[in-house]
C-alpha cells in the first residue's frame, strides 16, 4: 500500500499501521497521511539514503505522527523510533531499541527484539 502525500508522490512504506476506519475495501491501494500511525521502513543496502533521509523528511512534512526505521546490527534488528514535533514539522528521536521495542507513542507496544527470527536479517 502507498501513502498519498501529493500529486505524483506516493511512497510505499515497508510496514504501515493505519486507523481501522481508513480501510475502505479490497480495491484500496493507498492511504492518506492522517490515517498512518506510524510508517515503518526497513533499511537495506539499496535503500539507505531513501529510508534514512528522503522518506522521513516526506513523512514529517505530510504530518505522519511517528516514523520507525528498522536497521540490522550484525543480523539483529535495531528500531529507531521517532515522533513528529508539530512546531518544527520534523521528527525527534524517541529512542533506539536494540533488545526490546517498548513505546507508549503512538500506541502501547512491547516487542522482544532478541527473539525476532532465527536467521540473521539481510541487508
Amino acid at each position: 500500500m502507498t501513502v498519498t502525500l501529493g500529486p505524483r508522490n506516493r511512497p510505499e512504506p515497508d510496514v504501515l499501521v493505519v486507523r481501522a476506519e481508513a480501510c475502505t475495501g479490497p480495491h484500496q491501494t493507498t492511504f492518506l497521511p492522517e490515517d498512518v500511525v506510524p510508517a515503518v521502513e526497513v533499511v537495506s543496502d539499496d535503500s539507505v539514503e531513501r529510508d534514512r533521509e528522503t522518506k522521513p523528511r516526506k513523512y514529517a512534512a505530510a504530518g505522519i505522527p511517528c516514523f520507525w526505521r528498522v536497521e540490522s546490527d550484525r543480523g539483529r534488528p535495531v528500531v529507531h523510533a521517532y515522533e513528529l514535533d508539530p512546531a518544527t514539522r520534523g521528527y525527534g528521536l524517541l529512542g533506539i531499541h536494540h533488545d526490546r521495542l517498548k513505546l507508549s507513542v503512538p500506541f502501547a507496544v512491547d516487542i522482544d527484539l532478541t527473539g525476532v527470527g532465527s536467521r540473521p536479517l539481510r541487508t
